[in-house]
């Protein structure tokens, strides 16, 4: 799995995001049937924007995909509030056929862990569903990681018992991190570092490698 950023090329499809990411053909193929199950998923429940679908390679696959560049040594992840799948699904996908690489798919809604598990099992991906509340689970994992999930003093609240085992968090962001960070340190005493996104100039990636209760004034 070789999965580097290039700035200098604009991921519009199947094509450029392969150019982007080193993303072989048959990591292209399982994504291009994931677009395809998505597709038809949302149709019958709410899973991404309908707006979104057409941008899937930048505005889905890549914005996922992104996150194996910060973590490339990383070989078992947790997706709290996984949703569709984005990133946990695609983190699968780039990672199949690499020893040890696992991906726990967190989701509470039971119609979101059914479709995810239909990917899951019709693409042999690596990967488990857990149809639970993400701080209801004790797993060992390197990294643990959420888009769109929660603001993030919630955020880290669902993702505490991870950090309590070792895991370094890697969360998806959009251009109002600075503020979501401040309010976070309210509730909590964390080192966070902010990591501009390759998929949308508005987006950050926050980078939180400690985390404990804020302590009392």
């Amino acid at each position: 799995m070789s999965v580097a950023a290039r700035p200098d090329v604009k991921v519009t499809d199947a094509a450029s995001f392969a150019a982007v990411s080193g993303a072989t053909p048959e990591q292209i193929g399982d994504l291009t049937r994931f677009l395809e199950m998505l597709a038809a998923g949302n149709a019958v429940m709410n899973l991404v924007g309908p707006a979104t679908i057409p941008d899937f390679w930048n505005r889905h696959a890549w914005d996922s995909a992104q996150l194996l560049t910060l973590a490339p040594e990383a070989k078992t992840w947790a997706d709290l509030g996984a949703g569709a799948g984005f990133p946990g699904l695609v983190l699968a996908i780039l990672g199949k056929g690499r020893e040890g690489f696992h991906v726990h798919l967190v989701e509470s809604m039971a119609k979101r862990c059914r479709f995810l598990s239909e990917v899951v099992r019709e693409l042999h991906l690596p990967a488990t569903v857990h149809n639970d509340r993400a701080e209801n689970l004790q797993l060992p994992v390197d990294i643990v990681t959420a888009r769109a999930c929660a603001p993030l003093h919630r955020l880290l609240g669902y993702a505490q018992p991870y950090f309590r085992l070792g895991a370094t968090g890697l969360f998806l962001k959009g251009q109002d991190v600075a503020a979501d960070i401040e309010e976070a340190t309210r509730f909590w005493d964390f080192e966070a570092e902010t990591i501009p996104s390759s998929s949308d100039e508005r987006g950050r990636i926050v980078r939180v490698r400690r985390l404990g209760r804020a302590r009392k004034v």
